[in-house]
């Protein structure tokens, strides 16, 4: 009995070192090669398109594979010149529409600083003066402990700052170089994508490659759901927006309402990136009616979002809705906003491994030592 349970434990033991060694391999060499690992992925996302033109075309693989790439290339180059004159333009209309805005927001402050700070300064020295000296020198002591506080974290944020220019400016040759490799190996892994897949299944168990093939259908499926899903979440957002800021009269409100539905896709910022900023501003430029509107609006988006996204990605994706909340709190306790991604994630890889029998596979080598 003992050396059963001993045997259990060593083949878990194996399992779990495989795993973590798996993991901190990745880990490590991603920092190396992960041009490559990149042009692996960009490999596995073209693949289809290249099959297609080997079926259209009687061009040999390695055209095909150019011209695909040559295409998302002139793609990413026309978006981003796209990009590009947006920002121009943008540029040039706040430079008309800022300076407007910003002596507003001068004239907002020094009627706050009139009518409320030197009241409240006034108040605060009749305070001062009529407590005893030693609570003087203790108040003057906390301010002047504040106060070296306050001004040592901006030094160092202005600091940090400054030196993450020069990383930025000298990263960029880095980033260029990574692009060109992603690009070269995404080629001669695509031109010889047969012969690379022979060679694996020479080196590789056929129940492993079996086992990782089901794993990787999977995941795609999983992926597909997830960008369903996210398409979802946008739409119902814009609709929100689009239908709140008709009922409040905003001029442009298709326009606004799809960048702000855009914006939702920042994981850590969201609609609050556009919403909150606005909001204040509408409140210190005494904008109150289109301020409770505009905040009515993100009310409605935020909770009408978090009650439908649990329900919209365990039906896209395929997980149950009690276990894809769970997954979502747990991720955002471990991780904050974040984990509101990781923790769905590693919930399908989790059933995903189940879905396909590997995590019975592991299961029964550990409890037995065999394999189903």
């Amino acid at each position: 009995m003992i050396q059963s349970h001993l045997a259990i434990l060593y083949r878990a033991f194996i399992v779990l070192f495989l795993l973590i060694g798996s993991l901190f391999l990745l880990y490590i060499s991603f920092s190396y090669i992960y041009p490559f690992y990149l042009a692996l992925i960009i490999s596995l996302v073209i693949h289809p398109l290249v099959e297609l033109l080997e079926k259209r075309t009687m061009f040999p693989r390695s055209i095909n594979v150019a011209l695909v790439l040559l295409f998302f290339l002139l793609a990413g180059i026309g978006l981003m010149s796209i990009f590009i004159a947006e920002i121009i333009s943008g540029t040039a209309y706040l430079a008309d529409f800022l300076p407007t805005q910003f002596n507003r927001i001068y004239l907002i402050w020094e009627r706050i600083f009139s009518d409320k700070i030197i009241p409240l300064y006034n108040q605060s020295m009749k305070f001062f003066y009529g407590l005893e000296s030693g609570q003087q020198e203790s108040l003057i002591r906390q301010f002047d402990r504040f106060s070296e506080q306050a001004l040592s974290n901006s030094g160092t944020f202005i600091s940090r700052v400054l030196e993450s220019i020069p990383l930025m400016i000298t990263s960029i040759p880095g980033t260029a170089t990574a692009v060109v490799f992603s690009l070269l190996g995404t080629f001669f892994i695509s031109k010889d994508w047969y012969k690379l897949k022979d060679i694996m299944t020479k080196a590789i168990p056929k129940q492993v490659i079996d086992s990782g093939e089901a794993v990787v259908a999977e995941l795609k499926k999983a992926f597909n759901g997830f960008i369903k899903a996210q398409l979802q979440l946008i739409g119902i957002t814009f609709l929100i927006v689009l239908t709140g800021f008709f009922l409040i009269q905003l001029e442009h409100a298709v326009t606004v309402a799809l960048l702000i539905a855009i914006v939702d896709l920042l994981p850590y910022l969201g609609t609050g990136f556009v919403f909150v900023p606005w909001t204040i501003y509408l409140v210190l430029s005494d904008q109150l009616p289109l301020a409770i509107g505009i905040s009515i609006i993100y009310s409605a988006v935020l909770i009408i979002r978090q009650f439908m996204e649990p329900k919209i990605l365990s039906k896209s994706i395929g997980l149950d809705p009690l276990a894809t909340l769970i997954a979502l709190f747990a991720g955002f306790r471990l991780f904050g906003f974040l984990g509101l991604i990781i923790g769905p994630v590693i919930l399908v890889i989790l059933q995903t491994l189940i879905n396909t029998g590997v995590a019975y596979e592991i299961w029964q080598y550990v409890a037995s030592g065999k394999k189903k």
